[in-house]
């Protein structure tokens, strides 16, 4: 029976030129070495190297040999790679929870890559701005604004600086002018969201430790964020954001700032999970990827 152990010891050998260099990589004895060539020798009945004191060198059988054990080996480390791969697949369904306007335009097309890379893993997707219970509902986590108060909950920051900006289209501004004070925002027409009963109605700015919180009015209402942005860039009026869910829109010139001498609210991104649940490979490995490209998002922002 020939040994993978000899085989490898062989091929190194061969390339080195040397069997002291060939038990040096593998961390072996010289002795040991040896051993294994004259045991591969006896198993194939041939010489494999003409020996002398100061030189090693293929024999003719050995030099045929040679090729076939390179293949036997890389064909050998091809299996366990292929094994280990198999292995460490993502399996089984993996359920989250995201937030309709990040969610619908920027995490979706992310979570497809996602898939590519995990072809075994099966994904179901909730959409909404409802949080969800994730105890009482089959979620695996939930990728939220803010830091969740339950402290039997987990958030891994994705975007931990993100904060909410002051926004409307250019026709919006180009018939009603920008506001110039925090003041004439009571003479636009605001954009607002409601989520479980609960009016977002009180806009929060803050300058040199100074606060500010400005209650708003418009005739535009809904519990969908993503609504908010499209009636923002139809130019319905002002929306108050999270900048992350229109940073395309700022991009492409669609949407606008105001007041950037305030700053917005701040709205951190966390993927949120139970600690049952927190450290599972499919939730680490959806963690790294998300906050690996939220950053390179952010950064190609900060670029432009």
């Amino acid at each position: 029976m020939i040994r993978f152990d000899d085989l490898t010891v062989f091929v190194l050998a061969a390339d080195n030129g040397n069997m002291s260099a060939a038990a040096r990589l593998l961390n072996i004895a010289p002795a040991v070495a040896s051993a294994a060539i004259k045991r591969l020798e006896a198993e194939l009945g041939v010489r494999l190297f003409a020996r002398s004191t100061r030189s090693l060198r293929l024999t003719s059988d050995g030099a045929r040999y040679v090729e076939f054990a390179r293949n036997a080996l890389a064909e050998l480390r091809a299996g366990h790679d292929a094994l280990m791969q198999e292995r460490e697949a993502l399996h089984g369904t993996l359920t989250i929870s995201i937030p309709s306007d990040l969610g619908r335009n920027v995490l979706t097309d992310w979570l497809d890559v996602f898939m590519v890379q995990h072809p075994a893993l099966a994904l179901n997707v909730r959409i909404g701005d409802m949080r969800v219970d994730m105890f009482r509902q089959p979620v695996d986590a939930a990728v939220r604004y803010g830091v969740p108060d339950d402290s039997t909950l987990v958030a891994a920051p994705l975007a931990p600086d993100n904060r909410r900006v002051l926004c409307a289209s250019p026709a919006y501004f180009a018939r009603h002018g920008k506001p110039a004070s925090l003041e004439e925002l009571f003479g636009h027409n605001c954009l607002r969201l409601a989520l479980s009963e609960a009016m977002h109605d009180r806009w929060t700015f803050e300058k040199n430790g100074d606060e500010r919180v400005i209650k708003v009015t418009g005739n535009r209402i809904s519990d969908d964020g993503e609504l908010v942005r499209r009636w923002a860039v139809a130019g319905q009026g002002l929306a108050y954001k999270s900048r992350l869910d229109v940073l395309a829109d700022l991009r492409a010139g669609r949407l606008e700032t105001a007041l950037d001498d305030w700053l917005g609210e701040r709205a951190p991104v966390n993927l949120v999970s139970t600690h049952r649940l927190a450290l599972t490979p499919a939730l680490s490995r959806l963690r790294d990827f998300l906050q690996e490209r939220m950053r390179a998002y952010v950064a190609q922002s900060e670029a432009d």
